[in-house]
C-alpha cells in the first residue's frame, strides 16, 4: 500500500487566525488591486471575502488592506506592509514545513 502525505497549517489563536485559504485572498488582491477579484477568483462571494478580511484584522490586531471606494476611477485595494509581511513570512513558513514533513514522511514511510 502506498501513502500520499496530506497536512493543513495555519496559525492559531484561541481559533484559527491565518491559513492557506486567507494567504491566497491576500496573494489575490496584490496581484490584482482588488478584493471583488481576489474573491471572485477564489469562488468566494465579495461580502464573504469582505467578512473574513474583518475577522481576520480582528483577530489579528492589525489591518490587512487598505480600500478606495469606487467612483469615476473606480476603487481598489490593496495591502498594508503588516499583511505584506505575515503573508511572505507565512509562504516562507508554510514551505520549510512542506520540505521537513516530506523528508520525515519519507524516512519512515518511503
Amino acid at each position: 500500500m502506498k501513502y500520499n502525505l496530506k497536512y493543513k497549517i495555519w496559525l492559531d489563536s484561541d481559533g484559527k487566525v491565518f491559513g492557506v485559504g486567507p494567504c491566497q485572498l491576500l496573494q489575490g488582491i496584490a496581484e490584482t488591486g482588488s478584493l471583488v477579484s481576489a474573491a471572485r477568483a477564489m469562488n468566494m462571494s465579495y461580502s464573504q471575502a469582505y467578512n473574513l478580511i474583518k475577522a481576520l484584522e480582528r483577530r489579528l490586531g492589525f489591518a490587512l488592506i487598505a480600500s478606495q471606494a469606487g467612483g469615476s476611477g473606480g476603487g481598489g485595494s490593496e495591502l498594508t506592509p503588516e499583511a505584506r509581511e505575515l503573508m511572505t513570512t507565512y509562504q516562507s513558513f508554510s514551505i520549510e514545513c512542506h520540505q521537513a514533513l516530506t523528508a520525515l514522511f519519507v524516512k519512515y514511510f518511503g
